[in-house]
C-alpha cells in the first residue's frame, strides 16, 4: 500500500490481507516504549531472557552487555536486533508483561483493527497486521523525533564492552542518492517474507510506502524503486492507478 499525508491511497494490492509482520513490529515497540518517557540515559543489561530461542537469530549484543536505553532502542530499530526489543519490553515500567498491556491501548487508541502484537520483536508469526494498518502505524511512529532519526541514519558508532562497532541500517535505500527517507523499517521471517515500510519524500510528495511478503530482499527494493518512479511521474487518475501492478 502507498498512501500520502492525507490517507488517499495512491496504490495498493492486497491492501487488508493479516499477514505476518516481522520486525516491523519494532516500530510499535519503540513507539510504546517512548509513551513511557524513560530515562534514555539508564543503562539496560541485556539478560538471557532477552535471547531469541524461537528463530535463534543472530545478535550483535552479547548476553552481559549494559548499553544506555537510547542506545539500545538504536540497535533495535536501526539493525533490527531482537535482544535489544527484547530488554525494552523487559524493562518498561518493570515488566514484559506491562509492555504488551500498552502495546494494546496503542493498537486502540490508534485504530488498528487489524493489528495483533504478541511480543516486542516480530520473531512470532502471531505478530499480524494489513499493510492498511501499518501504513497508520508508520505514520503515527514519524511523529517521534528519536524513531524518525534513527530509522533514517545510515549507520551510528555504538561502544560495547570496550569496543567500538559500527552498526548499519538493515535498509539499504536509507542514504542512497535520490532517496529523501523520513521513515524506514525492514522485517523478515519466513513466515513474512521480506517486508518494508518507508515515509519517503518525493516530488514534493510525502508518501508511506508499505510492502509486505517480498520473496527475496532485491525484489523488496526493486518494488520500492518502482513505486519511487511513480510517484515522480505526472499524476494519473486514481481509478487507474489502483490498476498499476507491482509485486
Amino acid at each position: 500500500m502507498v498512501s500520502d499525508d492525507s490517507g488517499q491511497v495512491l496504490l495498493s494490492k492486497g491492501a487488508n490481507a493479516i499477514v505476518p509482520i516481522a520486525s516491523l513490529t519494532k516500530l510499535m515497540t519503540a513507539m510504546v516504549v517512548l509513551d513511557s518517557k524513560p530515562d534514555m540515559d539508564e543503562y539496560i543489561s541485556i539478560q538471557v531472557s532477552d535471547v531469541d530461542v524461537l528463530k535463534h537469530s543472530k545478535s550483535h549484543v552479547p548476553v552481559g552487555t549494559t548499553l544506555k536505553r537510547k542506545e539500545v532502542l538504536e540497535l533495535a530499530l536501526m539493525s533490527s536486533d531482537n535482544r535489544a526489543a527484547a530488554a525494552l519490553a523487559r524493562t518498561y515500567l518493570g515488566s514484559t508483561t506491562a509492555f504488551l498491556q500498552a502495546v494494546q491501548r496503542k493498537i486502540k487508541a490508534l485504530g488498528l483493527n487489524d493489528t495483533t502484537i504478541k511480543e516486542p520483536t516480530g520473531l512470532s508469526p502471531d505478530n499480524t497486521s494489513s499493510a492498511a494498518d501499518l501504513a497508520k502505524m508508520a505514520q503515527a511512529a514519524a511523529r517521534y523525533p528519536q524513531i524518525a532519526s534513527i530509522t533514517t541514519d545510515k549507520s551510528e558508532v555504538i561502544r560495547m564492552n570496550g569496543h567500538s562497532y559500527t552498526v548499519h541500517n538493515t535498509n539499504g535505500l536509507v542514504g542512497a542518492t535520490g532517496w529523501d527517507v523520513l521513515l524506514s523499517k525492514t522485517g523478515f521471517t519466513n513466515e513474512a517474507g521480506h517486508c518494508l515500510i518507508m515515509r519517503i519524500k518525493q516530488a514534493g510528495t510525502h508518501a508511506t510506502l508499505v510492502l509486505l511478503n517480498a520473496g527475496a530482499n532485491a525484489i523488496r527494493l526493486r518494488d520500492a524503486i518502482q513505486i519511487r518512479q511513480y510517484l515522480a511521474k505526472p499524476k494519473i487518475p486514481l481509478v487507474q492507478a489502483h490498476q498499476v501492478a507491482f509485486r
